[in-house]
């Protein structure tokens, strides 16, 4: 079971604004905060999803490969999602459509620190792989 993914930030202050907002959509609360990390929960979820300045005091970076899945609830969230991600001055790393054979509806794209995003619907939940 994973409790919670961290994502590495050098603006906390910044990055909860833009997380707040992208995760708000998502009807994620923040349920802990201190100077250093703010966590996200989601609804019907135990995972957390925590914004953190790095604990060694170096600079954060995003790791090649690494990325953050989002499932919602349909399509029209996962263009939602996404074009506020873009207001919001993340880069696009794949605009909202149909992957695979089309059972995988996704957009793709980077927060202010670089690290990858995913939000996704999913017409079949049985095998997270089935849509390839």
């Amino acid at each position: 079971m994973i409790s919670h993914l961290t994502l590495g930030t050098n603006n906390l202050d910044a990055s909860v604004k833009y997380y707040d907002q992208i995760l708000g959509l998502l009807d994620a609360k923040q349920v802990a905060k201190t100077s250093d990390v703010v966590f996200y929960k989601f609804p019907n979820s135990d995972t957390k999803l925590a914004i953190a300045n790095p604990y060694n005091g170096d600079y954060a970076t995003y790791g090649n490969g690494t990325m953050v899945a989002l499932k919602v609830a349909s399509e029209e969230a996962v263009r939602d999602v996404y074009q506020l991600a873009i207001r919001l001055n993340s880069k696009c790393e794949g605009p909202p459509g149909p992957r695979g054979n089309g059972a995988y509806f996704a957009a793709y794209f980077r927060d202010l620190d670089g690290n990858k995003l995913v939000v996704f619907h999913r017409n079949d939940d049985e095998n997270p792989l089935r849509a390839y």
